[in-house]
């Protein structure tokens, strides 16, 4: 293909040189005439493993050239890969201008390539947060071009997964590649650029390719703090923290997988929020300071307090909830979000009924039957014998559980509003429904 890559930088060097590397026809354009020089010359503007040898190549036998003249690079090109910086402002948020500033430059030199071999396609490559692409760029693109998106000019969203100084090795050899298409033709131009590559491709709407890059980067940055976190408080307290962590990272069931990295409801138990705790007082006391693991417990209250506001948000008073215990089929209501919920609720004078089939407050013993009757004295006018009680009493029904005889009896269309915990298995279904509203979407 014909493709011009805009910005020389890290991601525009290393996706122009190693496109070219795949036999791809590449323009690189950058503003910085010496960027352009180098890359003329057959030299990399940017210092990286394996980029000097690899331009030296493309630029020798004419698969790759720069120029600083973006009318030249659109009309020889039928694909164009935007790879400009997107930095924080001072205040931390995006600055856009570059973006927008190419994006208009694009936009007026298609303008002239109107009905000339084919659609373009323009390829966001910067990273951007959801809502950029389609709420800031594609109208730019349409006010030039004239016409609109996904059908006289292709759009896509393919964020980049390079490390720096292993970025040529991380093309070649992606952990997966993501085209944010907004129609199946734009992702078809996407999906030849990278023709041959090994790894899973996700094809996806353009907003959630714009947050992938996000979700990685931020827990990369999670995973780096809270092992240097945890290092801390085990070196204060005598411990080797490497070999602590080699157990962890052995543990591919629980630890390294997807187990728990599904949004949806707080978590709660005799477990988590104990050990949480005590691992945050011991490393306080050990004058550690650990603010991520510190402000775990804190968030997850944070997000059960959001379970409270989309009830509010209703205006409605007589509420119903399915699930009580902090675990699917079990009865063990010790620090349950669920119970933290129903006490917020019935706190704030909500006529409440509570349904869980595992529940039954003459079976309670022990700490699990001193434990509600501390937190919520009033369960037994609160539980309901049947998930029918439950509905004909609730104008609001939150659930909580998976339990088949609720998900099979919860109405469509007519009926109580649905607040879904747990991100129920007909939810897309759902969503277009007025009475549906979702914690976990």
């Amino acid at each position: 293909m014909r493709v011009s890559v805009f910005g020389l930088g890290y991601v525009g060097c290393v996706s122009a040189a190693c496109l070219a590397g795949m036999g791809h026809e590449v323009i690189g354009v950058d503003v910085n005439q010496v960027k352009v020089d180098l890359v003329n010359d057959g030299k990399a503007p940017v210092v990286e493993e394996r980029i000097g040898e690899l331009i030296a190549e493309v630029v020798r036998t004419g698969a790759l050239r720069a120029t600083g003249d973006v009318r030249e690079a659109i009309m020889g090109s039928e694909v164009s890969l935007v790879c400009v910086g997107t930095p924080s402002e001072p205040n931390g948020s995006l600055c856009t201008t570059y973006l927008e500033r190419v994006t208009e430059q694009i936009g007026a030199a298609l303008t002239d390539r109107s009905g000339r071999n084919g659609r373009h396609t323009v390829v966001f490559r910067s990273t951007m947060l959801p809502g950029t692409c389609l709420n800031l760029l594609v109208p730019i693109l349409e006010k030039y071009v004239g016409g609109t998106a996904g059908v006289d000019i292709g759009v896509a969203v393919n964020p980049e997964f390079l490390r720096e100084g292993t970025s040529v090795r991380d093309f070649f050899d992606p952990p997966k590649t993501v085209i944010g298409e907004l129609d199946p033709a734009s992702g078809d131009a996407v999906m030849a650029l990278y023709d041959g590559l090994p790894g899973e491709v996700f094809r996806v709407p353009v907003p959630t390719a714009e947050a992938i890059k996000y979700a990685d980067n931020a827990f990369h940055g999670l995973k780096i703090g809270f092992a240097n976190e945890l290092g801390a408080v085990c070196q204060a307290l005598g411990v080797d923290s490497h070999q602590v962590m080699d157990v962890f990272l052995a543990d591919r069931k629980l630890n390294i997988s997807p187990a728990y990295l599904r949004p949806g409801f707080a978590f709660g138990g005799s477990c988590l929020p104990k050990d949480l705790r005590s691992l945050v007082h011991a490393a306080q006391r050990a004058d550690v300071s650990v603010p991520i693991l510190a402000h775990v417990l804190p968030s997850n209250s944070d997000h059960l307090q959001r379970a409270v506001e989309l009830v509010e948000r209703t205006g409605k008073r007589r509420v119903g909830l399915f699930g009580l215990s902090f675990k699917p089929g079990t009865d063990d209501l010790r620090e349950s979000p669920l119970v933290e919920l129903a006490e917020r609720l019935f706190g704030k004078g909500y006529d409440l009924r509570i349904h869980d089939a595992n529940v039954s407050l003459s079976r309670l013993i022990g700490a699990n039957r001193e434990y509600i009757e501390n937190r919520l004295p009033h369960l037994a006018q609160l539980l309901a014998d049947s998930v029918d009680e439950v509905l004909e009493h609730a104008e609001v029904c939150l659930v909580g559980t998976r339990d088949p005889a609720v998900l099979s009896a919860l109405p469509h269309g007519d009926g109580p509003v649905i607040v879904d915990l747990i991100r129920l298995p007909d939810a897309e279904a759902r969503r277009a429904e007025p009475g549906y509203m979702g914690l976990a979407w």
